[in-house]
């Protein structure tokens, strides 16, 4: 099996850096955007000045609103919301296409993960799935990065990656599909939980502590799905952890950071451009968290917050206050 040419749905800025990674060397790249404005710019001036501004993209890569063209491709990097995926990957052309998920969340309506939403829509399509610790700012200049990619399928695996994997892009690959979706989406409600203590000045300490037990709480949804422990503590999980819960690069995590300084959720997210897919994660997995009886407290803490069920100073009382405990648990 080979694979030549990409089609990226998603034109935010994590999908426009991955087109520029995809075009690395000249090859061909066609990026799907809903929006004209976005289309018209990539074309035009091979920028995109709303998600990703002041990077100059590969002349490589041509952007398209129109769906059907995606059939020219030999596989997909879908980079479209999670909560927006099976409404798009509903309109794919092309029965069979492998599809790569870019994407972090759990979809809030079934509480899937991305990849049986992806099965749901597209049946005979083989799966694999792309994540880590990736900035789109720092992919898209070429910094060195290197992700987990996910697939089932060896042979497929073996292509996407000889496709993918550049000097500057390093992939390590496993056949673990559930175990890398797990790491980016819980990761997400943590780095809004680290964002937090950030904001609301309680020191490095607190937020190492939550790294660590969040960490456990990763470990232990990860155990309740089929999740391998190795495939936490790689790139996908633990890598990921690190970096969204430590920088106000990660939309997470700054959207965290600005709810501990005690700005409104509700006006956070209508004013957002980009979307903090934790906060639409953080509810549904404390809904299966508590349906499985898994022990989740930080993500509980966020999910509360988020609906507006109790303060930071209440929150913070709570987990506190909780039994003590074997660390290993």
């Amino acid at each position: 099996m080979k694979i030549d040419k990409i089609a990226v749905i998603g034109g935010g800025a994590w999908g426009t850096a991955l087109a520029q990674m995809a075009a690395a060397g000249g090859d061909d790249v066609l990026l799907w955007a809903r929006e004209d404005e976005v289309v018209g710019a990539i074309n035009r001036i091979h920028q995109n000045p709303i998600y990703l501004k002041d990077i100059p993209l590969s002349e490589s890569i041509t952007a398209t609103a129109n769906f059907s063209d995606l059939s020219e491709a030999d596989a997909w990097l879908v980079v479209t919301p999670a909560q927006h995926m099976r409404a798009v990957l509903s309109r794919a052309p092309c029965p069979g296409m492998p599809l790569v998920l870019c994407s972090k969340g759990i979809e809030e309506s079934s509480g899937l993960l991305l990849h049986e939403v992806a099965h749901d829509v597209c049946e005979t399509s083989p799966v694999a799935v792309l994540s880590g610790p990736c900035f789109a700012h720092e992919v898209a200049k070429g910094l060195p990065t290197a992700a987990t990619l996910a697939c089932e399928d060896a042979e497929l695996g073996k292509a996407l990656h000889d496709r993918l994997a550049r000097p500057e892009f390093r992939l390590y690959w496993t056949d673990d599909v559930a175990g890398a979706e797990v790491g980016g989406a819980i990761k997400n409600v943590l780095a809004i939980a680290c964002g937090i203590v950030e904001g609301k000045q309680l020191g490095q300490n607190a937020r190492a502590a939550v790294i660590a037990r969040g960490f456990a709480e990763m470990k232990r949804f990860g155990a309740a799905v089929g999740a391998r422990e190795e495939t936490l503590a790689g790139l996908s999980g633990m890598g990921d952890l690190v970096l969204t819960c430590t920088s106000t690069a990660s939309r997470n995590f700054s959207l965290g950071k600005a709810i501990g300084e005690g700005q409104e959720v509700a006006d956070l997210m209508r004013d957002r451009t980009t979307v903090a897919e934790g906060a639409y994660t953080a509810p549904v997995l404390h809904r299966i968290a508590t349906e499985k009886g898994i022990d989740m407290p930080i993500v509980a803490m966020v999910a509360g917050l988020l609906a507006g069920k109790f303060k930071i100073d209440e929150a913070l009382e709570m987990l506190l206050a909780r039994p003590p405990r074997a660390e290993a648990v």
